[in-house]
């Protein structure tokens, strides 16, 4: 008794309360061991230079899927463990146990999305200004957050949006187990966010050519406090990034004894980080669409994200439309059965020759099901190209999914329902509608459907029906392997029960006697002929 009080009464109440912080976060077991393998035995605290080389990347061949490899982003992550130790660390001689800990939960620890934000944004301007790359941003600190003043340009906010890619894209690709990264590191084409900023926060952003509109040659300024505004509706997981970057970094060394130095190195192989542009979902879109979800569904989509295997990802692709062929019928056969959530990106464009072609997704939360009304629990629909915004659920209605293939037999209906796939609005007047051939596809103004919030699917979208012709459709499944088994199980049965549909059984027709074929050859050769009967 007497110890374990004399124990409690060293713990001062600030480390209690601070150990209680990284506790929640249930990372403490990785930071004790951390700390143990960073710190010095004599001083009992981490050198704060020893403490930087966490946090500071390097790069040997930094790819893009734009083909532009950005000259100040190696220059940028040599200057980022410093811009973060002196932030967030005491930076004195060294890093002690209170001082590691607080540390963490300011960049860890649960708070609202806006502060998560305001750390963001600290860490890209004091990494900037390290580098010699100064940015418009001033920061009025109060004692629990903080306000955000300046501007940004367009470069700027796609220098950002890399950082926030790499920072995800390592936290992912660091083995915890060997320390070593699966893949190349390639910046995707993620110009799609950037024009999304520059459309809500610029003056007139409505008025603009995103077709036309190529990032570097905007000459814009926009406010620091609408582009904070723009990331906490559009992509609100985006500050999660820099938590995942600092966690994964501190934990990497909790299974590495050698104290040695984590980098961003690209990994010569021949597995991709990036999806293939020859996909609609590709690494740049299914990031975007993940810095809107959270849970498994997320898990699933950051696979698409940064692919570590191209034949792993490629599976959970169910249906292509240039691949399977056009059509409801094609595009059941390959999503019958699937019981989870699918991902239906659609490819359109309203001109002849193609040159104005936008995309949008739909996801549903649930399998689809040959229905003549709308169903559904939850979804999203998705601006994805040329402008990225993401339309939550409004929590009004739920006609979020109508999926109608007329059936085989020919049966007489007054009122036939409209076969096709549509997600939200209702019947006959949907938010979005495909017809049966997968030929053409009508938008209508959100007026029309309560089902997902408001917004445009494409730039200049106006208030009129807008109907174009379908290019491309992809259905991913985000069920993961156990909705792949669970369809694998039932396309088996369904062709077991066809097959079986299909097999006459001979045997109980042996007989010529007693087969319905003569008995009913009898009757229209001689029908007033009295049968006798045996007894």
């Amino acid at each position: 008794m007497g110890q374990s009080s004399s124990r409690e009464q060293e713990v001062s109440p600030e480390l209690r309360e601070v150990q209680s912080l990284a506790a929640s976060t249930g990372g403490l077991p990785s930071l004790q061991k951390a700390f143990s393998l960073l710190s010095d035995p004599q001083t009992k605290s981490i050198p704060v230079r020893s403490l930087q080389k966490c946090f500071d990347l390097t790069f040997e061949n930094l790819e893009s899927g734009q083909g532009v490899v950005f000259k100040e982003l190696p220059l940028l992550f040599s200057h980022l463990g410093s811009a973060i130790v002196d932030l967030f660390f005491v930076d004195k001689d060294g890093v002690s146990w209170i001082e590691f800990l607080r540390g963490y939960t300011k960049c860890c620890s649960r708070a609202v999305a806006s502060k998560l934000f305001n750390n963001l944004f600290r860490v890209f301007s004091v990494t900037c200004s390290k580098a010699g790359l100064p940015v418009d941003l001033q920061f009025e600190l109060f004692e629990d957050d903080c306000k955000i003043n300046g501007s940004l340009s367009p470069h700027d906010i796609h220098m950002l949006l890399c950082i926030c890619w790499i920072f995800s894209w390592d936290s992912r690709a660091l083995n915890l187990t060997t320390g070593k990264r699966k893949g190349k590191c390639g910046l995707p084409d993620i110009s799609h966010l950037v024009l999304s900023a520059i459309e809500s926060c610029a003056e007139n952003g409505n008025e603009l050519d995103f077709w036309d509109s190529t990032v570097p040659d905007l000459d814009l300024r926009l406010p620091a406090a609408k582009i904070q505004l723009w990331a906490l509706k559009t992509v609100p997981n985006l500050a999660d990034c820099f938590q995942q970057f600092v966690h994964a970094r501190l934990c990497y060394f909790t299974s590495h004894e050698d104290n040695s130095e984590p980098s961003c190195s690209s990994v010569r192989g021949s597995s991709p980080s990036v999806l293939s542009d020859t996909y609609l979902l590709t690494s740049g879109r299914a990031w975007a669409i993940s810095l809107t979800l959270r849970g498994a569904i997320y898990e699933e989509i950051s696979k698409a994200c940064f692919p570590s295997d191209a034949d792993e990802t490629e599976e959970n692709l169910l249906y292509r439309s240039s691949v399977h062929g056009k059509g409801l019928n094609r595009f059941w056969s390959n999503v019958e059965g699937y019981n989870g959530p699918l991902l239906v990106l659609i490819s359109a464009s309203e001109d002849k020759n193609n040159a104005r072609k936008w995309m949008i997704g739909a996801l549903t939360h649930q399998g689809f099901e040959n229905k003549d009304l709308f169903y559904g629990t939850s979804g999203s629909l998705y601006a994805l190209s040329p402008v990225f915004h993401a339309l939550l659920s409004s929590g009004k209605e739920k006609n979020f999914v109508y999926s109608h293939l007329h059936p085989t037999a020919r049966v007489y209906e007054a009122h036939p329902k409209p076969a096709g796939v549509a997600f939200g609005g209702s019947v006959g007047n949907e938010r979005v509608f495909m017809n049966e051939d997968f030929a053409r596809v009508t938008v209508r103004h959100h007026a029309v459907d309560k089902t997902y919030q408001h917004g445009a699917l494409f730039p200049n979208q106006g208030y009129l029906p807008v109907e174009a012709s379908v290019l491309e459709v992809e259905v991913w499944g985000l069920g993961g392997r156990t909705a792949l088994k669970i369809q694998a199980t039932y396309k088996k049965r369904e062709e077991l029960f066809t097959e079986q549909r299909r097999k006459v059984d001979l045997k109980n027709f042996s007989n010529w006697e007693d087969s319905p074929e003569k008995m009913m050859m009898d009757m229209m050769s001689n029908p007033n002929a009295v049968k006798r009967e045996d007894r």
